[in-house]
């Protein structure tokens, strides 16, 4: 059997220990690997043209997002107004970062969760068992000013295309929690205001080739804990989504973001939306950068159930909580169980 890994990072092994097998603690489980074999191809999950959310036709669009919450948990979209070149941007200056020498991008390393910004590896290496194939750049982003400061200063543009990045897709991010709420027969700031004074984070995944991508996850079967994830991947496929018990292949679509609810939008709607497992798998030919914002309430912030959405018929499923509470508990949990929602179970 391979080796254990010393090195911090998982790109560092890959790339100056040339390794042809995954060492020993990437090693999952029999019971517990991919089966790649067994992924559906066919399926799709709905892609929702934005254009028409501020016109006529906003009706139809609110429609086709809460058709896509209730039935998927996931949609992707297109026209979302942010600008190709921010994407581009993005998108090149996550790989100039991963490309760095080990010595200059290990100044953003941590282990330590409650870090702010933080550069680490796998998910979270103090509580699990089994490592997970990713190497991980964990932003805070808003309000931008409050951490901008933290980032990464090499490459000398990061800040400046970072900072323009999140400024977009807070937007859409709002514009998808306004239409949400409206699909669920709200006012469209309901959501909104539940927030506190909101937050968002963002991660810039690398998931090195693997040389047994059947032994291994990026990131094993998971739901968010937020409220909404906005992600944007690069043209190599990972990302797959459970659908009515199959796993399914999200293959990228240029220029369009995936958008899934997270556990967040499960509480608030009382379970009418639920929030999706999903997971990244590796492959043994080609890197692949995948770039989730999470959009999220405030620590402080209590979420709860919409009292509109409950009744006689349909109590409340679940109980009162500050998101603080839910965060740190997900993390302690982290992904050794697909989601943390049963502990916070109305009694």
């Amino acid at each position: 059997m391979a080796a254990i890994s010393k090195r911090l990072l998982l790109s560092d092994l890959v790339s100056s220990d040339k390794i042809d097998q995954v060492p020993s603690n990437y090693i999952r489980p029999i019971s517990q690997r991919p089966n790649l074999q067994s992924v559906s191809h066919d399926l799709s999950i709905p892609l929702i043209d934005l254009h028409d959310l501020f016109g006529p036709d906003r009706g139809h669009v609110i429609d086709r997002i809460g058709r896509a919450c209730r039935d998927y948990g996931f949609f992707q979209v297109k026209n979302h107004r942010v600008p190709e070149s921010t994407i581009s941007n993005m998108m090149q200056i996550a790989r100039e970062f991963f490309n760095l020498p080990e010595e200059e991008r290990l100044k953003s390393y941590s282990d330590d969760p409650s870090k702010t910004t933080r550069l680490s590896t796998s998910f979270n290496i103090r509580t699990e068992k089994v490592a997970n194939w990713r190497d991980f750049l964990r932003l805070h982003c808003y309000p931008i000013h409050d951490y901008i400061h933290e980032w990464p200063a090499n490459p000398a543009s990061f800040r400046d295309h970072v900072a323009e990045y999140c400024r977009s897709v807070r937007g859409l991010a709002l514009e998808i929690i306004e239409a949400i709420s409206e699909s669920l027969g709200l006012n469209k700031d309901y959501i909104n205001r539940q927030l506190g004074n909101h937050g968002q984070h963002m991660a810039l995944n690398y998931y090195p080739p693997c040389p047994q991508p059947d032994l291994t996850y990026g990131l094993p079967g998971h739901t968010d804990l937020n409220l909404i994830t906005i992600l944007l991947q690069d043209q190599v496929p990972g990302l797959q989504v459970l659908r009515n018990g199959e796993w399914v292949a999200v293959d990228p679509v240029p220029n369009t973001f995936i958008i899934n609810i997270g556990d967040q939008v499960q509480v608030i709607s009382n379970d009418r939306y639920k929030s999706v497992l999903h997971r990244a798998v590796v492959n043994c030919d080609r890197e692949r950068i995948s770039i989730p914002t999470f959009y999220c309430p405030s620590r402080d912030a209590v979420v709860g159930p919409a009292p509109e959405l409950v009744t006689d018929d349909e109590p409340a499923v679940y109980r009162e909580f500050t998101y603080g509470e839910y965060y740190d508990k997900f993390w302690k949990r982290g992904l050794a169980k697909e989601s943390c929602m049963d502990m916070f179970l109305a009694t």
